[in-house]
């Protein structure tokens, strides 16, 4: 049985749409200020292995990290709606960048969207 993470290229894939949202967020004022480490590679690798996880590949993440608990992880920062703008504005990028069949363009478009929405947590 074929998975999301087989349609879309697997882990090559998900690694060129983790990698151009990160250049986006490197040079984001917005965004920058709410990784604390110097290096955006840690996050990167994080968000990569969560991404290949969630859409059907290998339970990389959840082996080594545990369950996922994103609201509980981002709870120390505060999100807002412009922080939620900014981070759909450099996941639209990278998915334009891939290039997706539309049908599943808007599959990965509709999950992050809904993500981006459930993490918000200040409205001020």
């Amino acid at each position: 049985m074929s998975t999301f993470y087989d349609e879309i290229g697997g882990a090559d894939t998900i690694t060129r749409i983790v990698a151009r949202f990160y250049e986006g967020v490197a040079t984001d004022e917005v965004l920058r200020p709410m990784y604390p480490e110097e290096d955006l590679g840690p996050a990167e690798e994080r968000f990569r292995l969560f991404l290949i996880q969630y859409w059907g590949g290998p339970t990389t993440y959840s082996d080594s990290r545990g369950h996922p608990r994103l609201r509980m992880r981002h709870a120390p920062y505060a999100v807002g709606l412009e922080a939620k703008e900014h981070w759909l504005m450099h996941f639209r990028a990278a998915l334009d960048e891939v290039g997706l069949p539309p049908e599943q363009d808007a599959k990965f478009w509709d999950y992050v969207t809904h993500a981006a929405q459930f993490m918000v947590n200040t409205f001020e």
